[in-house]
């Protein structure tokens, strides 16, 4: 007996399903890849030497698809999403991951997706009932949980939290400002051109670059450009897919599995394990995502 076809938008939400699936995986091993290659590199260097891989990935993609310049009303969006998530973002999260390990980091970067349900309210017109204010109160004390477990007592520790949670609002501010840029440009142009802002954004750090390439070992100049060719120019590319198909609340909280593959990744590839009380911090992130996105219950005929 042969099923009947998929309706055209139960097709679309599988397609974007698996579009952030693929985002999510590889945004993981990012952080895994960024602790090995950050050995080497600097935080500004290893963001620009990502970049500029990503960008030339993504330029070349334009040119074979034939994409010009985004629409004058898909710009701003592009320019300010570049500023946050390729550039402000990628520069915090290098630096963060210098002081805290990469499931930590991934932990605390993860209170990004409850900033995005606030900023989508706001700017975006997105619901924010009840539901999600008693979820992003339960996952604001699992991000201050995950923060005690790596202080330590020491101010490094407390600072590579502090740039994570600065991460977390690059990446916020830009899913939010990437949205409505999708409704006119393609999600090529928007990962496209966001990328080239960031990479004209961290221009100053290319004499770091220049000169930590000459010494870095290759396995570290190999771990970032895998950054820019998939994590970046990839993942950005099928996020900015699916982002314009979901809302942007419901996009972040996807997200959340990132922690949970980061662990995973970094146990056996760099020996790094939270503590109990890291885990019990990214329960609490999960379980208020879980509270956030719960609705009412409905009875049925």
């Amino acid at each position: 007996m042969v099923s009947a076809p998929l309706p055209p938008s139960a097709r679309a939400r599988r397609t974007a399903l698996a579009a952030a699936a693929v985002s999510v995986v590889l945004w993981a091993s990012a952080f895994v890849s960024i602790r090995s290659a950050g050995s080497a590199y600097s935080p500004g260097a290893l963001a620009l030497g990502r970049l500029l891989a990503a960008s030339l990935t993504l330029g070349c993609l334009l040119l074979v698809r034939r994409e010009g310049l985004p629409p004058r009303a898909a710009r701003p969006g592009i320019a300010l999403s570049g500023l946050l998530w390729f550039g402000a973002y990628m520069v915090a999260l290098n630096w963060g991951e210098r002081e805290v390990d990469a499931g930590t980091a991934a932990l605390v970067v993860n209170i990004g997706p409850v900033l995005i349900v606030l900023l989508g309210a706001r700017f975006l017109g997105e619901a924010a009932p009840p539901r999600l204010v008693a979820g992003m109160a339960v996952s604001f004390a699992g991000a201050v949980a995950v923060g005690l477990s790596v202080s330590g007592g020491g101010r490094a520790p407390v600072l590579g939290v502090g740039l994570c949670l600065l991460a977390a609002a690059g990446y916020a501010g830009g899913v939010v400002a990437q949205k409505p840029a999708l409704r006119h440009a393609s999600a090529l142009q928007v990962t496209g051109y966001g990328c080239l802002t960031g990479t004209v954004a961290c221009l100053p750090f290319a004499g770091a670059l220049v000169e930590e390439a000459g010494r870095a070992p290759l396995s570290a100049t190999l771990n970032m450009v895998y950054l820019g060719v998939f994590p970046t120019a990839l993942a950005f590319t099928t996020w900015a897919y699916a982002l314009a198909r979901t809302p942007a609340g419901r996009m972040g909280a996807t997200t959340y599995a990132v922690p949970a593959l980061v662990v995973l990744m970094s146990w056996p590839v760099l020996g790094e394990v939270p503590g109990a009380l890291t885990l019990a911090g990214g329960a609490l992130c999960l379980a208020g995502v879980a509270v956030s996105r719960s609705g009412p219950r409905t009875r049925t005929a």
